[in-house]
C-alpha cells in the first residue's frame, strides 16, 4: 500500500507542477521527492553550479547532480577492463579499484567492494515507487548509482555506478589526477 501512496503522491506532485497529464515521469522529479537526506551544502567539498556546469559535460552533470541515470551499455566504462583506480568524477574522490570490478550483465560499471568504506554514502532511495539504496561521494555528494544485494562473494554487494560519475586513473599513470579521455570541448568525454 506504501508504494502506491508514494506512487500518487509522485503523480499528483508532477501534474502539480505541470509536467504533464497522463505521462509518467517524463523528467526527473525533484530531489526533495526522490529521498535525499542532505542537501549539496552540507557536503565536506562543495563546488558552484556555474563551476559544474562548465567542467562537466551534459551527461555527467544529469547524472552527478540531478540524480540521473545514463542508459545501459552506453557508458565509457561499462566494458572497460585496464588496471587502476576509478574516482568520482567531480570532486576527484578514490572510490573503487578494478580489482573488484566485475561483469554483471547489467550494462552498467559494477563492483563488488569499495576502496575505503567510508568513501561513499548510502541512502534510501524511494523513486518510481521503488526502494532502492543510492549510493553517493561521500566528498561531494554526487550521484553515483545504486547498490544491490545480488553480487559475487566475498561481499555479495553490487555497486551498480554509472559511467557518467567515474574518472579512472590507470595503475602505471602519476598520482596527481585521475582522468577520463579529453573531449575538442575540453570537458571529460564519456
Amino acid at each position: 500500500m506504501a508504494v502506491f501512496l508514494r506512487r500518487g503522491l509522485l503523480l499528483a506532485l508532477h501534474r502539480t507542477l505541470g509536467q504533464g497529464s497522463n505521462t509518467v515521469y517524463p523528467s526527473a522529479p525533484p530531489a526533495a521527492v526522490l529521498g535525499a537526506c542532505r542537501s549539496k551544502k552540507t557536503w565536506p567539498v562543495s563546488y558552484p553550479q556555474e563551476e559544474l556546469r562548465k567542467r562537466l559535460t551534459p551527461k555527467q552533470y544529469h547524472v552527478t547532480q540531478e540524480r540521473g541515470t545514463e542508459s545501459a551499455f552506453t557508458g565509457e566504462f561499462a566494458c572497460h577492463k585496464d588496471e587502476g583506480t576509478y574516482h568520482c568524477v567531480v570532486c576527484g574522490a578514490p572510490l573503487f579499484s578494478s580489482n573488484s570490478k566485475f561483469d554483471s550483465g547489467s550494462g552498467w560499471p559494477s563492483f563488488f567492494d569499495l576502496l575505503k568504506e567510508e568513501s561513499i554514502t548510502l541512502s534510501d532511495d524511494f523513486s518510481y515507487g521503488l526502494h532502492r539504496v543510492e549510493t553517493t561521494c561521500s566528498q561531494c555528494g554526487a550521484h553515483l548509482g545504486h547498490l544491490f544485494d545480488d553480487g559475487p562473494k566475498p561481499t555479495g554487494k553490487r555497486y551498480c555506478i554509472n559511467s557518467a560519475s567515474l574518472a579512472f586513473q590507470a595503475k602505471d599513470m602519476p598520482e596527481d589526477g585521475a582522468s577520463g579521455s579529453t573531449g575538442t570541448d575540453g570537458k571529460a568525454e564519456l
